[in-house]
């Protein structure tokens, strides 16, 4: 397939003399097209963090992508091989922060599923994959080998693992740790008020203007469930089973594995996280949505979330206390608040 391009097309909005100005750029990256909107910056200074932005971008496209040739599919050869492999400090701290993860979530969020996820066909921009799924003895004999970042050992700049079956896929948490190093980026060149938006996925921080950013959450079966307005800095993301998939005549196999049996999960349809940073917030709606409908509290309270949104495959909403305090609901959507403290 041919890479696809990172694009950037700058476009400098200057509202009326009433309104606060804002300027707004878009990139592609990780295959999501990805909005920046700078609220209260001179054009020179946005224009200043846009080309940094661009920059910034096509080094994370490059190095973090896990099919496509560059610092992360090298790791991984070396791991296929037995070798240690030197990455970059981005790379170390991305398997640094996964660990983490991995193990307050109980694997339910595991970045060394790469073999699967290649496997089921999903290292791929093109959905949807039209075609059976993979045999089943080839998916079981990969989960036996039980790949894991913990596996992992990091000395420096350096990575190995004992386990050959471990290949990483960033897939769940890149995007989170884009957007916070873009937030980061931004607010080192002075910029405090901005949202940076990948497909409904967003960090914002500061404010627009004279009131809060507003953001809306999708609803799996169309429309939006309803809306929220951020805090001064906060990430909200969702994780969804209605985009990507593998479909076979009426069936339907969604990218997102249980690392745990190898198969696509089915029971949620959609998890919306609100953390401190894009980071956690991108890997634990993955890892909630993993969890289920039975065990999906536990993992968020291991995790330390406090602000989740479920929606289930039959367009029910579940939701925590702290959440429901956030979020408007469209009328009509009824929801069950779920208390997830010990």
């Amino acid at each position: 397939m041919k890479r696809p391009a990172l694009l950037l097309c700058i476009v400098l909005l200057a509202a009326c003399s009433r309104e606060p100005q804002v300027h707004r750029a878009e990139f592609f990256v990780f295959g999501t097209v990805l909005d920046v909107s700078v609220q209260g910056a001179d054009a020179a200074t946005a224009k200043r963090a846009f080309a940094e932005l661009q920059q910034d971008f096509q080094v994370m496209h490059r190095d973090w992508h896990a099919w496509e040739p560059g610092a992360l599919t090298r790791v991984n050869a070396a791991f296929a091989a037995g070798r240690s492999a030197t990455a970059d400090a981005a790379i170390v701290e991305l398997v640094r922060r996964s660990q983490q993860l991995e193990e307050l979530s109980g694997g339910r969020f595991n970045p060394a599923i790469g073999a699967l996820i290649r496997l089921w066909g999903f290292h791929t921009s093109d959905y949807p994959i039209l075609g059976p799924p993979p045999p089943a003895e080839a998916i079981e004999r990969l989960v036996l080998q039980n790949p894991s970042s913990l596996d992992i050992r990091i000395e420096g700049l350096s990575l190995a693992t004992a386990n050959p079956a471990v290949q990483l896929d960033f897939g769940a948490i890149a995007k989170g740790y884009a957007i916070d190093l873009a937030c980061a980026r931004l607010q080192q060149i002075g910029i405090h008020n901005a949202i940076v938006n990948a497909g409904g996925d967003l960090r914002a921080i500061g404010d627009h203007g004279d009131r809060p950013w507003r953001v809306a959450i999708r609803n799996p079966g169309g429309g939006i469930v309803g809306s929220l307005e951020t805090g001064t800095d906060e990430a909200v993301f969702t994780s969804g089973n209605y985009e990507r998939f593998r479909q076979q005549d009426d069936r339907r196999y969604p990218h997102i594995l249980d690392p745990r049996s190898g198969w696509p999960v089915t029971a949620l349809a959609s998890v919306t996280v609100i953390a401190d940073e894009g980071l956690l917030a991108d890997a634990a709606a993955t890892a909630l949505i993993v969890a289920g409908p039975d065990e999906w509290a536990g993992v968020a309270r291991a995790m330390g979330l406090e602000q989740v949104l479920l929606v289930d495959v039959e367009g029910r909403v579940f939701l925590t206390p702290a959440m429901q305090q956030r979020v408007s609901l469209v009328d009509g959507i009824e929801s069950v608040a779920v208390e997830i403290s010990p």
